[in-house]
């Protein structure tokens, strides 16, 4: 099976459940998540930030998710996340990614609308699929750092107007949640009114969490335990994730999430076996914690477990 887009995923999953967009890094990280995926007979969405790319190299991710769909079947959509302008973009569809993200919220209305439909003509044109964003997240992540001070809710009555004026297939809007592991100091809170209205506005219509780990406390904790320094700090709430998934959120981001379940395990396992050298001996395990981690999302969070419905 080639990989998908996103579009008949997200046709399926409206009002209904969420499909998790868990970003990828290297080898382990994703034989963590399709293994779940196939356990949980899920949709997927495997991401790629600017930062992975930098790091893993685009050929070699691309390769790696190419053998995760011939080893287990699985309709996998390849995404861009947070694609910073045009070229970005076009690199990736012409280079086998089957969705992309063009990431505008930092630019006026006008000029995001100019650059968004200038990516979804040209992706469109090659079958690809592409997520906008309109409105700005708080908090860091890779090459994404917006102060708190210039994070701004999305407008409903301007979602309807730039997805009609675009075209994109998906919208990214800002509600309440918050990039990386920094997230709230107090009572976390979305905007489901807010939300309630995007969707009463463009009914039907794809939209997308970004900064949607829950920075589970037990894994802060361990990574704590055994010598690591992140301050304590709460994400979404699970129960919100789940709420949002059935107003129209078709997608939501993970990866703060991951990467704190894969550290924790890593660094408990050099603590307690400081003789360790052999990477295989604690990259197996952080495998295995990604995939507990994924099942549990995909069961109890996102609710597209046994969701394979409409291969």
């Amino acid at each position: 099976m080639p990989l998908v887009t996103s579009r008949e995923m997200f046709k399926q999953a409206y009002g209904k459940y969420a499909i998790g967009a868990f970003n990828v890094n290297n080898m382990e990280v994703i034989q963590g998540i399709v293994e779940a995926a196939k356990e949980e007979h899920s949709p997927l969405i495997l991401q790629v930030s600017a930062g992975a790319r930098k790091y893993a190299k685009h050929i070699y991710l691309l390769k790696l998710v190419q053998a995760a769909v011939e080893d287990t079947g699985l309709p996998i959509c390849l995404h861009l996340d947070h694609g910073e302008d045009y070229e970005i973009c076009k690199t990736c569809i012409d280079g086998g990614f089957t969705s992309v993200m063009i990431d505008g919220s930092k630019h006026p209305f006008e000029e995001n609308v100019a650059l968004t439909k200038k990516v979804v003509e040209y992706a469109h044109a090659h079958a690809v699929t592409v997520e906008a964003e309109l409105g700005r997240l708080a908090g860091v992540e890779d090459a994404v750092k917006v102060n708190t001070a210039d994070a701004t809710y999305t407008i409903p009555e301007q979602a309807a107007e730039f997805v009609q004026r675009t075209g994109c297939d998906s919208l990214a809007i800002a509600i309440g949640t918050s990039h990386g592991a920094y997230k709230f100091k107090g009572e976390p809170q979305l905007d489901f009114v807010r939300l309630e209205k995007i969707a009463h506005l463009i009914p039907g219509f794809p939209l997308v969490l970004h900064g949607a780990s829950s920075v589970l406390s037990e894994f802060v904790d361990k990574c704590n335990q055994y010598g690591g320094k992140i301050e304590s700090a709460r994400g979404v709430p699970e129960d919100m994730l789940r709420k949002a998934g059935t107003l129209g959120v078709c997608k939501i981001n993970i990866d703060t999430d991951l990467r704190l379940a894969m550290t924790s395990v890593i660094r408990e396992y050099l603590s307690l076996s400081p003789e360790a050298f052999d990477p295989r001996q604690f990259l197996g395990p952080a495998r295995e914690a990604i995939k507990s981690m994924v099942k549990h999302k995909m069961k109890n969070v996102l609710n597209c477990s046994n969701q394979l419905t409409y291969l």
